[in-house]
């Protein structure tokens, strides 16, 4: 999203360089726009999980227990001989060794081996559930906001951060101020 609001700021400067007709004015008011919409986008992206997923994107699941999610692999562009390359640079070299294998939105492959029990999984993020973890160690929603009320929290909103270690929920509250 920084690279895309670079070159188009790039444009905007380019344009008024070159081009002599574009009064000083009118520079002004294309340059607020553009930060208005940059501005907007922003804010919606930090406060809508639906707006977030669709600019940012979301992790996707290569690897399942074990199992390769092929049509997955090939929507994103991974190979097998790139799956492979990424699990040894992990060194893994037997796909049936593999917990879970999630492509992050910055293309890199995070691998959870079977054992490895100290992992943590951020469970909430921004005060949003994160449904691929709770798919990943079997909890639902439900379950989730139930532990929430536990701790005291209204709801899953009132949680900056949850991280979900050894079967152990840790919650950072926002900062009441």
């Amino acid at each position: 999203m920084d690279q895309v609001q670079n070159y188009v700021l790039g444009g905007i400067i380019g344009g008024v360089i070159y081009n002599n007709d574009i009064t000083i004015l009118q520079f002004v008011m294309v340059l607020l726009i553009w930060t208005l919409l940059v501005l907007i986008v922003k804010f919606f992206k930090e406060h809508n999980r639906y707006i977030k997923n669709i600019i940012d994107g979301k992790p996707r699941v290569l690897i399942k227990n074990g199992q390769v999610d092929v049509n997955e692999c090939l929507r994103r562009g991974v190979s097998a001989s790139e799956l492979m390359f990424r699990l040894r640079s992990h060194g893994i070299y037997e796909v049936s060794k593999v917990k879970s294998g999630l492509l992050e939105q910055n293309g890199q492959l995070v691998v959870i081996e079977y054992g490895d029990e100290n992992i943590r999984y951020p469970i909430i993020v921004d005060g949003q559930p994160n449904i691929d973890v709770l798919e990943l160690i079997d909890k639902n929603v439900e379950w989730l906001n139930t532990e929430v009320q536990k701790r005291g929290f209204a709801d899953i909103g009132d949680v900056y951060l949850g991280e979900y270690l050894s079967s152990e929920l840790r919650l950072t509250p926002y900062k009441k101020e």
